[in-house]
């Protein structure tokens, strides 16, 4: 609850207590019927998960598949009920976690093609449509920056991130 609080989600009553399935755990699950609803964002797991035959199987057989991704042809975008226009990299405003776990900011070099969103865009509308509009505000790239950093800071209060106090909103592209 500590983490929902330092991103301002208010209208959070419960968080998870323990942790979920892996990548290929999940998989089997929503081939023997246990997930019935899968959202798949910015990856293309038929293509990159092992044994992508049972992985497009699973999701063949799959209720509700919803992909949100920057290309429409793709092995998984095959399965989608819903598909969701989604921002590359290179189009994306705010902060990025490298593989090393540093954040850095990141701009835009190119503009959003037609509809796509930011990923944090398409969960938030999703979240509003579906009542939860008081937990999910709409927000600029230097917000989430700052919220990240408190929730870090929450984890683990001896962490240095004075540096990181200067970034203004006027450093952002809005």
């Amino acid at each position: 609850m500590r983490i929902a609080s330092a991103f301002g989600a208010s209208g959070v009553r419960r968080v998870a207590e323990k942790v979920g399935l892996k990548a290929v755990d999940m998989f089997r699950a929503v081939a023997d019927g246990r997930i019935k609803a899968i959202w798949i964002m910015a990856t293309n797991p038929v293509d990159s998960m092992p044994d992508a035959d049972k992985v497009a199987a699973a999701l063949k057989g799959c209720p509700f598949v919803v992909v949100s991704d920057l290309l429409v042809a793709t092995d998984t975008m095959r399965f989608a009920h819903i598909a969701l226009p989604a921002m590359a990299w290179g189009e994306k405003d705010g902060a990025v976690t490298t593989s090393e776990r540093r954040i850095s900011r990141q701009r835009p070099s190119l503009p959003a093609p037609g509809d796509a969103r930011a990923d944090w865009a398409i969960i938030a509308g999703v979240a509003r449509r579906m009542g939860f509009g008081d937990a999910v505000r709409p927000g600029i790239a230097s917000r989430g920056f700052r919220r990240t950093r408190r929730a870090l800071c929450v984890r683990n209060p001896r962490l240095n991130v004075r540096l990181a106090t200067t970034t203004r909103n006027s450093s952002y592209i809005h």
